[in-house]
């Protein structure tokens, strides 16, 4: 069990300096108007930074205002005019850098090896898109240890999810974070599949539109040998999935890998009529084992599928490379008529 250990160290200036600026009695008085700095969430491009604000409310508990946009190239809306809901966990995951360094005096240059995370949302309309990004604020809770071997911290987050005043989701993730040192120790220590080809998988990407995306480049799945595998591809140039270097896949990446499945699986493999109805991603748990390696092929696959009587259906996916099971997913997703998206201007010919 994680302990509270918040006043235990102090904040880097940076940081510090970031969270004063915000500091004010209401969601009320929380600012939209810049980011914060990127370095404080781990981004290279200031346009992938989504918050723009904090609000201390208590010795643990803090208001982190955040900013989505009305379009992204790869966060687009959904099909029923509805904020995509990955803006939700990537805004998860750069809150728990946000209170790592800026809370919990976390030094800048630390890696957070994430090892689960997840989001419900269970309320679509205060996220619809509008006139205007979308202004949210997640209400931050978090567990801290800072106990462990010099250097190393253990941070597990909650926040709940709002829009002027409506509270419509929740969300959670959890970190190992260490120096660098000890990162470059702990890679070492690996053990990579003795087995498999290597490199990335020569089957062409899927059309963007089968799995939700606008762009052939934002599509990360490739047929497999087997009608229910698929390969993950990897495009280390991708602007926004691998918006910095790295020596291993994202959580992110592999988050966007299980969504594009799961809309896949629900849309191809549903029950009822297409033309009626499309499904929304409402809930996801990812669960990090191992390590993914860039250069090893990702299968995915669905190991289970579920449906309600209410139309919504779960699935489970995993995620391994060689034989060893690096990840796993929990989706869970809700229909979303057509009739909801917004009216696109027919030309009429007379």
């Amino acid at each position: 069990m994680m302990r509270q250990r918040t006043s235990a160290t102090a904040s880097p200036s940076t940081a510090t300096s970031a969270f004063s600026a915000g500091v004010v009695a209401s969601t009320q008085a929380l600012h939209y108007a810049q980011a914060i700095p990127r370095t404080l969430v781990h981004r290279a491009s200031v346009a992938e930074v989504f918050l723009t604000d904090a609000a201390a409310d208590g010795p643990d508990r803090l208001l982190v205002a955040a900013q989505w946009p009305r379009d992204h190239a790869l966060y687009h809306p959904d099909a029923d005019g509805t904020s995509d809901p990955l803006l939700f966990a990537e805004s998860i995951r750069q809150t728990l850098l946000y209170v790592g360094h800026g809370r919990l005096g976390i030094p800048l240059g630390h890696r957070f090896v994430g090892q689960n995370t997840g989001f419900r949302i269970w309320d679509r309309e205060p996220l619809r898109v509008k006139g205007a990004p979308v202004p949210v604020v997640l209400e931050t809770t978090w567990d801290y240890d800072g106990s462990r071997a010099p250097k190393r911290y253990d941070v597990r987050l909650e926040t709940a999810l709002s829009v002027d005043g409506v509270r419509c989701g929740h969300g959670h993730i959890e970190a190992c974070v260490v120096d660098e040192r000890r990162y470059q120790l702990l890679r070492r220590r690996v053990e990579r599949p003795a087995s498999g080809p290597s490199g990335q998988p020569g089957a062409p990407r899927l059309v963007p539109h089968r799995v939700g995306r606008l762009r052939a480049k934002d599509c990360v799945l490739a047929p497999g040998g087997d009608p229910d595998e698929w390969w993950l591809r990897l495009d280390l140039n991708h602007a926004i999935l691998f918006d910095h270097p790295t020596d291993h896949i994202p959580q992110a990446v592999m988050l966007e890998g299980f969504r594009q499945l799961g809309h896949l699986y629900v849309h191809e493999r549903g029950q009822g009529a297409p033309g009626d109805t499309l499904y929304g991603l409402v809930g996801a748990r990812v669960d990090c084992l191992a390590f993914g390696e860039l250069d090893i092929p990702t299968r995915l696959s669905v190991t289970r599928a579920e449906s309600a009587n209410d139309g919504t259906r779960e699935l489970v996916i995993s995620a391994v490379q060689g034989e060893r099971r690096i990840a796993e997913a929990v989706l869970n997703w809700a229909p979303a008529p057509v009739a909801a998206r917004a009216a696109e201007p027919v030309l009429q010919l007379v």
